[in-house]
Order: C-alpha cells, then structure tokens, then sequence
C-alpha cells in the first residue's frame, strides 16, 4: 500500500504551520462539500418517496422490492467510483473531483433508499414514538421550540444528556417551519448520510482513494443495519473507525526524535472528534476516550522500547549514553493531554450549563441510566463466531487484525479499538457486583464498525495475496469484484428485514396528526390533539410556560409542555430527583381534601404541576408510573397512582374529559 497520512515521516520543519493549515482548511472544506451532496441527495428521495402513495411496509413487499433497486443504484455509483480512482488521469470523467462525486452520491443514496424506502409511508422514524424513541423526540421537540439549552423534561434544569444532535436537528425543523416529531425522520436519515460522507471523505486523507470508498461502504452497511435506530449514535459509530486510526497517527509515531511538530494535524483532529462525540452521546464520547487513552499508553510504551532498543549499541560499546528511555514516553503523553484538552473544550458546548448548575450548589440526586443489564450485557459479544455473512466478514476482519498488527497502522488502530471493546465489557460485567453496568451491550455496533472496516481491508489485501500466489491468473481480479458485490448485495437487501420490527413500529404507532400510517384505527394518542387546545385555552400561557404532571409522557414528544416526572428514572435528569418527586406524587394522591392538594403543590420543593392529564378509572384518575428495579431484567416495574376524584372538586380545578383522558388545569 502507498503511504498514508498517518503513515508518513514526519514533514520539513520548515513551512509545516502553513502546511497544517491547509491541510485543516482543505479536509474540512471537503467534508462540507460532501455534506451538502449528501444532504441535497437525501432530500431528494426523500421528497420524491413522499410524492407517491405507497403501501405500508408490513403489508407489503413493494418498498422493499424498491429499496433493493435504490441499493443496486447505489452500489452501481459506488463501483464506478472505485473504477474511476483506479484509472490513470487522462479524460475529464477519470479526474479525481468525478470520482469523489460519485462516491458521495453512491453511498448516501444507499442510506436514503435502505431507510427512507422503507418508511416512505410513515411520517414516523424507526421505532415510532415507542420506548426509548419516545423521549427522543421529545428532546427533539423541546429544541425545536426553542434554541437554548434545556432539559427534555424539566422546567428550570440545564440538559443532561448531550443536545449536540437534537439542537442540530431543532433548527432543521425551525428552517424547514416543521414540528419536533416530523421532522424526526427525515434529519435522522439525513444525518447517517451526512456523516457516512464525512467519514469517507476522513478515510480518504488517511489511504488511498479506493480503499477508503470500499471501507467507508462496508462500515455504513453495518452502522445502518444494527445502529441506524438510535441515529444519534450510528453517527458515531460510522465516524469512530477512523477517527482511532487518525488517534493511532496523533500518538504512536515511531521513528520520532527531539521536540517536533508533527502530529498536530491529527491531534486535532481527534480532539474534535472526541469533543463532537461528548456533544452527541455520552456512553460513545466514553468509550472513544477510553480508547484513545489506552493508545496513548500503548504509544507511551512502544516509544521507551524503541529509544531503550536504540541506545543498546552505544551501551554496549561502552559509550556514556545519558539518554534516559522513559523520557520518549512524554510526547505521546503530551499529545494526548492535548487531546484531551481540546475534547473538552469542545464537550463545553453542550455541557457548561449542566456544570455550571451543579457547582452551583445543586447536587445530582438521582440517577439510574446505568442500571440496565439484558442478556447480550451479559457475555462478550462474538461476531465473528456467527455462520452468516456478518460474521464471514468480522472473521475475516479478525483475521486480518491478527495478521496485520505487526506491519499496519491500521490493523493496529482498528485492533487496539476491538481491544477496547472487549476491555469496556469485561469492566461493565464487573461493575454489576458494584450495582451498576457499563452499558456494554450497547457497543456490539461499535464492534461491527470495527470489524467491518477490518474486513474490507482483508478482503482487499486477502485478494491481493491469492492473486499473486496463483501467478497472476487472467479474470482473478474480475471474480473477486464479483464475489464483493454479490456479498454487498446479500447483506444490505436483508436490511429491511433486520430492521423490521422497528419499521413495522413505525406503521403501527400513532403520529402527531392522529394518524397511524398503516389505516388501521389510532390509538389514545389520536386525542392529543384536542388536549393541548385544552391546555392553551385554560392555562392562559404558551406550552413552554406550563408544567404537566402524565403518565402518558408521548403527549410530551408531541408538544413542548414540560413534566413534572419523566418517563423513567433512566432518562431523569439527574438533578430531577427521580424518586423524590415519584414520592411526592404518591402522597399528593393520599390527600384527603382539595385544600391540602393546593396547598402540598405550593409547598413542592420543584416546579409543581399546572395541569394533570390522568385516565379515568371510575372512581379515581390514575396514574402509570414507573420505578427502577434493576437488577432484574426487564429494569422497569409499572405501578399505578390513583388520585380521588373528590381531591378535584374545588373552583381552583377545571376537569375536562377527552376520550379516555381527564385534563385538570389549576388556577393558582
């Protein structure tokens, strides 16, 4: 293989400022540029799929038929890309510029058909509004009711899960004049197709041009297949393989002597993509630097072996040599605090008002996002075991990592991140004797990514070995395209079928309009909509100024009122107070008279309720609520709050019944 960016010996001293700063200035100018194609491309399925009345996707095999010709499409750009890089310069369609366009084009058209199709008649985003998708879009509704940031839930409280992705997506729908949940959809795919392209367009500055594309394909295939669902993530997931290749270039640079300048380029470049990552998902922010940490280390070690090695000779022939090998450790070191430095920066952007307020005084109370242990937490997840063509490929990543550690830098980036995932398990496995996890099954993506990218690489370089091995035969190279695409094409036209409980949610929740995109009759949540006329017109006050205590939190994901509890305990704001307030709500409901429920709210210690959306219950206005339970599996037990009616029966309460719902607003 050619040298690579991170591969390279370091550049003249002379002139290398100005060099670092074109080579930021042009990395990043094209990054936005494939961004913008990829954005332009998404947009485009999506609204040409939005013009057609499709049939419902779990009644009906055309949009998958559909979804397997946009993929076909798709890997028709991304094949003709790869021929393009390959050619010698010469005709306008074999410059570098067509080839980059075509790529960009090819791979975020695979996105867009593999998860637009498929949704095309729902206004909804894998998964619906169902678990943990439900205090997704609400989060997003509450940014794109306004650009500050805040809790999802709670009034008066800063964001404590990042808001990096939901305050993008807020303006997104502020732009595009849609609501929160709407535009859900459309920003997710847009998103994964956004950052697929930028990921190539890193890979491209790290290898050569036609391995990036193959790379870059095969780590989407994945991150779409078993991330897409939490889209936030899968952005990460796609970015993280060579994001640690680049950490790999920044921190182990063999060969280096005396105070340099080289590496700065990547220092940056994974200080940035850390901060990024700490903006976006905290559990992934984690583990990237937990990996990268673990490379500074490794770095630190291999540079003390290689000046002891080198100081050897001189010793042994008796020469006074008073350099001290432990000293090659501190560049590395060095630049990883750099890193670190400028990951935090970046991670301030989302994170100083949630700092700031706890060193105000307020302490974090609660907290159980950690308490979560099913079975796949349980084991250390083995890819690469399965008889499937995922696990063809992460063997045949594996293979390649174990091959490769010795000669590639890439081996040994991609392999100190396996590393880093299995260490990441091994620790959250021993946290539960603890009474928390680590929440490693969630990295079983972040594990395919990698040895997705380790694949493609092996597959590549595996060819390679058997066509010289066999002398060279005529037609070889030809049969190992043939056998990649035929493999490309088995895999991501199983896509929708991977996906397709989540689809299939996604046709039968209910949408903001009161609609469920499969016909058939809507649930409860067809009479939000009636409900929140309701609200304005008897609080007096816009949904933002108006606190609502319900079990029904979807309500929420639809409208930008804030609650008085959360959905669980798991996605509480830690400075909510999870318990205390489900405490507070259980004695409210043993009150015996309307005076002591106006009362007990004014005496709340928090924001107390202006209104109270309930389900009727004969005699009593209920309540679900739940409770954390952990360690038992499922984590969430439901109970069930029952206020009396005749707590309501006083001119400071208003009762309006809508459907199967009861709305009680207070007049304070």
């Amino acid at each position: 293989m050619t040298a690579t960016v991170v591969e390279r010996g370091e550049t003249p001293l002379r002139g290398r400022g100005s060099l670092f700063a074109r080579q930021i200035g042009s990395g990043v100018g094209e990054a936005a540029l494939a961004a913008l194609v990829a954005i332009v491309v998404t947009a485009i399925g999506l609204y040409a799929f939005s013009m057609v009345q499709w049939p419902a996707f779990n009644s009906s095999n055309v949009t998958r038929a559909l979804t397997t010709v946009g993929q076909v499409v798709a890997a028709v750009f991304v094949v003709a890309a790869i021929a393009l890089t390959r050619l010698r310069p010469g005709k306008w369609f074999a410059r570098p510029w067509v080839a980059k366009l075509l790529s960009w084009v090819g791979i975020s058209t695979f996105v867009t058909f593999t998860l637009g199709m498929p949704l095309g008649a729902t206004k909804l985003y894998l998964l619906g509004v169902s678990v943990d998708q439900e205090f997704r879009t609400e989060y997003l509704t509450r940014l794109t009711d306004s650009a500050a940031l805040h809790d999802m839930t709670y009034a008066d409280l800063p964001p404590f899960y990042p808001a990096g992705w939901f305050w993008i997506g807020g303006r997104v729908a502020n732009v595009l004049g849609m609501d929160g949940w709407e535009v859900f959809k459309p920003y997710a795919i847009g998103s994964i197709a956004v950052a697929a392209v930028i990921s190539l367009v890193l890979w491209s500055k790290l290898i050569r041009a036609d391995w990036a594309i193959a790379v870059t394909a095969a780590v989407t295939a994945l991150a779409v297949a078993y991330a897409s669902p939490e889209a936030y993530s899968a952005v990460i997931v796609i970015l993280l393989p060579p994001a640690l290749v680049l950490a790999w270039g920044a921190l182990h640079r063999p060969g280096e002597r005396g105070n340099t300048l080289g590496g700065w380029g990547a220092v940056f470049g994974t200080g940035l993509f850390l901060g990024m990552a700490a903006t976006f998902y905290t559990l992934y922010a984690g583990f990237a630097a937990f990996a990268v940490g673990l490379m500074g280390l490794i770095a630190a070690g291999l540079a003390v072996r290689e000046q002891y090695a080198a100081a050897q000779p001189r010793r042994a022939r008796g020469y006074d040599d008073t350099v001290r090998p432990w000293r090659a450790a501190v560049p590395p070191l060095v630049r990883l605090v750099v890193v670190a430095a400028i990951a935090a920066l970046v991670a301030l952007i989302v994170w100083l008002p949630y700092l700031l307020k706890t060193l105000s005084g307020k302490v974090a109370t609660s907290g159980s996002a950690f308490h979560y242990l099913p079975e796949s937490g349980s084991e250390l997840p083995l890819p690469m075991a399965e008889f499937s063509l995922r696990g063809a490929l992460c063997l045949v990543g594996l293979l390649w990592l174990v091959l490769r550690a010795a000669s590639s830098r890439r081996a040994q980036a991609l392999g100190i991140g396996v590393l880093a995932v299995y260490l990441w398990s091994l620790l959250s496995m021993a946290a539960t004797a603890a009474g928390t996890t680590l929440l490693s099954f969630r990295l079983e993506s972040v594990l395919l990514a990698l040895l997705a990218a380790a694949g493609a690489f092996g597959f590549v370089e595996g060819a390679r070995a058997i066509y010289q091995a066999l002398n060279e035969p005529g037609g070889f190279r030809l049969a190992a395209v043939a056998v990649a695409i035929v493999g490309t094409l088995a895999f991501t036209q199983n896509i929708p079928h991977i996906l397709a409980p989540e689809i299939t949610t996604a046709y039968t929740d209910t949408d903001g309009n009161g609609e469920r995109a499969d016909k058939r009759p809507p649930s409860a949540v067809a009479h939000y909509r009636a409900i929140d006329e309701a609200l304005l017109a008897q609080t007096g006050r816009p949904r933002s100024d108006t606190v609502l205590l319900t079990a029904d939190t979807s309500f929420l994901s639809f409208y930008p009122y804030y609650g008085f509890q959360a959905l669980t305990s798991h996605y509480a704001n830690m400075l909510a107070d999870f318990p205390g307030r489900a405490a507070t709500i259980e004695s409210w409901s043993k009150l015996k008279s309307s005076g002591a429920l106006l009362d007990a709210l004014a005496a709340s210690p928090w924001r107390a309720p202006d209104a109270f959306l309930f389900r009727d219950s004969g005699d009593t206005y209920t309540l679900r609520l739940a409770r954390d339970v952990y360690p038992n599996d499922p984590n969430v037990q439901r109970y069930t709050v029952a206020f009396p009616k005749d707590l309501f029966n006083d001119p400071h309460f208003t009762t309006t019944d809508i459907g199967p719902f009861t709305l009680v607003t207070v007049r304070r």
